[in-house]
């Protein structure tokens, strides 16, 4: 440990009430994807506290903060901390305003890139950066909400629905050359993993039928919960087509099944996610998915509308930073054991995340911090050793950028250099607008019975 090192963890160990006030702040008061304001201004008003020029509202909600910005021509490095939480009503610590629960640990990325913030910014070890740092709060990284995101759309303030996808859109990475990530894990290790993620897609699908007595008269009316029940019990029997090799995931949820118990409900609405682990199994399972869900509408004579959006890339095997690995070891210093799982084969995840996206315009280095107990996504996770969680993984994010960044950045340079990115920007924003579309098919008893209507 060099005295660059020993002075960026004083530092940290200094601000040590401060980064824990504000993890527990944000573990008490979590916001959804795009939504993440009180989230955002309080990141914000910290770094601005530093001295750091700030820029503000990217993708809606999206704050980076840069540090050495004279020094941007060397070599950007961002530190990514993601802001949303998910709506999990019912956990000890969810928001009564939002009902969302940090349930995936994003709050403790967000306490991991302040005290990284507090640590680096210290005039000494600025100076030994060789290199610009951005501390980024992303939003949206939980892909939820998709007709709130449609509305977005519509408004012109989103195309995407992934914070990250966002970003990379607008040009917000194009400052930056290189990036560090983190995930929270249930258990008490450090991890570095060498794996994969399913990529996904999403769809809405909307049943219209029409609206009649539901006892008096239910032949008067086309039920479009029925076609939605059809359609999604039509998809059950497709599992077996898929095969395991692909990782096929696709998980819908009813968000809208009728007004009243007594009228024929006029409309149905099915969101769901489709996944594989690549392109063509992915392709595959979207037309199938299509073709149950269509199947229901016609069965019941219910005009069908699918809406598909691009969602996130599978993730790549990237390797396993050996500049974060060693920056684990001098934060720990024993106190807890580093995991590595370098075999790609043996590490594929079936969930997703946009930092695949980022990983096809950029190189992206990653490490995963314990301290959770529970389940992710549940409610009954819970953060259980908040020097693991929150100050260790601060503590690897900001010697991981000294790392990278001194004498003369070498190792990030290198990093750089040997990168073969998959996109340019232009190349992914082309790719993902290719997946935006509507399709629509007519319902057959609607049309009849606007023909019955008519001819009387």
């Amino acid at each position: 440990m060099d005295a660059v090192e020993r002075k960026i963890l004083e530092n940290i160990e200094s601000h040590r009430e401060e980064i824990l006030g504000f993890a527990r702040d944000l573990y008490s008061h979590g916001e959804l994807g795009f939504k993440e304001k009180e989230t955002a201004r309080k990141f914000a008003e910290r770094m601005k506290a530093l001295g750091l020029r700030v820029q503000e509202g990217l993708a809606v909600t999206g704050v980076k903060a840069y540090l050495n910005p004279e020094k941007k021509d060397q070599v950007s490095l961002g530190l990514i901390g993601e802001m949303d939480a998910l709506r999990i009503p019912n956990h000890k610590c969810a928001n009564p305003a939002t009902q969302a629960a940090h349930c995936c640990g994003h709050h403790c990325q967000m306490a991991g890139i302040l005290g990284a913030a507090l640590a680096l910014s210290d005039p000494e070890v600025a100076a030994a950066l060789d290199g610009q740092v951005v501390f980024f709060a992303v939003p949206a990284e939980e892909y939820g909400e998709v007709e709130f995101k449609n509305r977005l759309r519509e408004e012109g303030k989103i195309r995407y629905g992934g914070g990250k996808c966002e970003l990379i859109r607008i040009g917000a990475f194009e400052d930056i050359d290189l990036s560090i990530v983190h995930h929270s894990s249930v258990g008490n290790k450090i991890i570095f993993v060498n794996g994969t993620n399913n990529g996904f897609v999403s769809k809405v699908i909307r049943y219209k039928g029409t609206a009649a007595h539901a006892a008096g008269a239910p032949h008067l009316g086309v039920n479009a919960l029925h076609a939605a029940t059809l359609g999604l019990t039509a998809l059950q029997y497709l599992r077996d087509t898929f095969q395991d090799k692909d990782h096929v995931r696709i998980h819908p949820i009813i968000t809208r099944g009728g007004d009243l118990v007594n009228v024929v409900p006029e409309e149905a609405v099915v969101e769901t996610l489709v996944r594989a682990g690549n392109k063509e199994a992915l392709e595959d399972a979207c037309r199938k998915t299509d073709r149950a869900f269509f199947a229901g509408g016609a069965a019941l004579g219910a005009a069908v509308e699918i809406e598909t959006l691009p969602g996130y890339l599978p993730t790549l095997a990237t390797g396993i930073s050996e500049e974060l690995v060693e920056a684990a070891r001098t934060a720990s210093d024993g106190k807890y054991e580093i995991l590595l799982r370098p075999n790609p084969a043996e590490n594929l995840n079936t969930s997703s995340t946009d930092v695949g996206d980022l990983q096809h315009v950029q190189p992206v280095c990653s490490f995963r911090t314990g301290g959770i107990a529970g389940r992710m996504h549940s409610a009954d996770f819970d953060v259980v050793d908040e020097e693991l969680a929150y100050l260790m993984t601060a503590k690897i994010f900001a010697l991981g950028a000294y790392r990278f960044l001194k004498d003369g950045a070498k190792a990030a340079k290198k990093v750089v250099e040997d990168y073969r990115p998959v996109f340019t920007r232009e190349e992914y924003v082309a790719y993902m607008d290719s997946q935006i579309r509507t399709e629509v098919r007519a319902g057959e008893r609607l049309e009849e019975l606007a023909g019955n209507k008519a001819d009387k």
